[in-house]
């Protein structure tokens, strides 16, 4: 059974529609998410400079949306458990920890991606 609603292109004019309001929703009311957005801003065009393939320019880009991505999902989960249960509870916290453990490891996945590609660009052959 299909969900009513509206379909085709109206469809996607009203998806694109509720995605700009996540995007205004999180710049507007997160730091780090305002944070990692004017820091991709940067990383992004230097992903130009600093790639020698596509592939290397693919793993630099992707890298950064990744922690846009994990920084938006961990902002919606931390949203729903404050609309869910306004006092302190250990799965509530649980989710919230979690949520931004995932952000860390997006980082530390980035960080990683573009040592390794800078490192090979400016002192080639240090891997063996």
């Amino acid at each position: 059974m299909t969900k009513p609603g509206k379909t085709g292109v109206i469809r996607v004019f009203d998806a694109f529609g509720y995605s700009m309001k996540g995007f205004h929703a999180a710049w507007t009311n997160e730091a780090a998410f305002r944070q990692e957005a004017v820091l991709a801003a940067v990383l992004v065009p230097g992903a130009f400079w600093l790639a020698s393939n596509a592939l290397e320019l693919a793993l630099l880009i992707g890298s950064v949306l990744v922690v846009l991505i994990t920084e938006l999902l961990n902002s919606a989960i931390e949203a729903i458990v404050d609309k869910t249960t306004p006092e302190i509870h250990e799965l509530a916290g649980r989710a919230k920890d979690m949520g931004s453990a995932a952000v860390l490891v997006s980082l530390i996945g980035t960080g990683s991606i573009w040592l390794f590609i800078a490192l090979e660009r400016f002192a080639p052959g240090w891997f063996g």
